[in-house]
């Protein structure tokens, strides 16, 4: 039996919940968790943790393209073995946030392969369709990294404003400008710190951002910070 610290515990049930690891160790995790009660719990936390995440996308019906996929995926499973829950959690819900399901992955194997990992998660989607756009990870409450998952078209004479705002406070405050396509790291430490639920969102602003301090043009982008640590 392989000797691992709670520590590396953790990281496997996080990257076995999360998709990231490599099938062979998939299939490792998968024969160990019937036997092994610590690392059972360990993945049961993490799918606690990340349960939030799936109430950020509305229901839709899935397309009838997607579901023969799923059953294309399904005929290829070679072996029987037990199946975690988060993997089965978007046919639960409908395959409700499929799409975002898909892009939490890439979001999450970017998560993943940084260290420290992230305490604070924010999915940003679009308020018409709810299609998401960008990712905001946080290791510590005091600085955040905004994370593009694609470009995003926007006017000349415009720009992209970032803000925030928790409970109690008595208005957003700004974050500064974001450029489409492009990450950027943003310090909190004038701020209070990270908390659950705290809002983030996108508006498109005139060139130099709102001028009063407020947001004053459609939003784009919004979502609300999940403790994941």
């Amino acid at each position: 039996m392989t000797l691992e610290s709670a520590q590396e515990r953790d990281e496997l049930a996080s990257e076995y919940v999360l998709g990231t690891l490599a099938a062979g160790q998939r299939a490792e995790v998968q024969r160990r968790l019937p036997n092994d009660p610590q690392l059972r719990a360990a993945v049961d936390a993490w799918e606690r943790r990340l349960l939030e995440l799936t109430d950020l996308a509305a229901p839709v019906e899935p397309s009838a393209q997607l579901w023969q996929r799923i059953e294309r995926s399904l005929g290829r499973l070679s072996a029987p073995a037990k199946i975690s829950w988060w993997n089965l959690l978007p046919l639960w819900r409908g395959l409700s946030a499929a799409g975002l399901a898909a892009t939490l992955l890439l979001g999450s194997i970017l998560l993943t392969q940084t260290t420290p990992k992230p305490s604070y998660l924010v999915v940003l989607v679009a308020p018409q369709d709810k299609a998401p756009g960008w990712v905001i990870q946080a290791s510590n409450a005091r600085e955040i990294q905004l994370i593009p998952l694609g470009v995003v078209e926007v006017p000349a004479d415009k720009a992209l404003e970032f803000w925030t705002k928790a409970d109690g406070w008595q208005g957003p405050v700004s974050l500064g400008l974001v450029k489409p396509g492009q990450a950027l790291s943003v310090p909190l430490d004038k701020l209070p710190p990270l908390q659950p639920n705290q809002l983030f969102e996108l508006t498109l602003e005139g060139a130099n951002g709102s001028p009063i301090g407020k947001p004053t043009g459609p939003i784009q982008a919004f979502g609300r910070a999940v403790k994941v640590l």
